[in-house]
């Protein structure tokens, strides 16, 4: 999957906007921890969810229908974090008690990624930020034990 087309960054457009009506900023903020997405690899439905499970919107991306690829959610992940950071004036003024994140899941309500945190010290980066950390320690430990 390469860069999301036009069609798509349109859907998601709406799909952010939607959530942004429904969740508008008020006197006394909605307690919420977590917006969660999920995205179906089969049908290219994308849903936005409270924390009990109550939709609040939904899209079907048509880019998506019936992807086969591999790498799907990493390059959803990639394409939604992009998006959500482009549009944090919104992803950040939803009329939730901060922090709240949105968070990406699969059709099997598996966690697939944090893909923003709504707060003002808080910030998601993308990638594998420790990279390596795993050998880095096991090669320290065998250097220590090996003394």
């Amino acid at each position: 999957m390469t860069s999301p087309t036009e069609q798509t960054h349109l859907q998601l457009e709406r799909f952010l906007n939607k959530i942004a009506h429904k969740l508008s900023p008020c006197e006394t903020p909605t307690m919420m921890t977590d917006i969660h997405i999920k995205v179906s690899q089969d049908s290219g439905e994308m849903l936005a969810l409270d924390d009990s499970d109550v939709e609040i919107t939904r899209c079907v991306v048509e880019e998506w229908i019936d992807n086969k690829d591999d790498n799907f959610y990493q390059c959803v992940t990639k394409i939604l974090r992009d998006f959500l950071h482009k549009n944090a004036d919104i992803a950040n003024n939803l009329g939730l008690l901060k922090p709240y994140s949105f968070v990406l899941e699969d059709d099997e309500n598996e966690n697939i990624a944090e893909l923003y945190v709504a707060d003002d010290d808080t910030i998601i980066i993308g990638g594998d930020l420790m990279s390596g950390l795993d050998d880095d320690l096991d090669n320290f430990f065998n250097d220590l034990i090996n003394k």
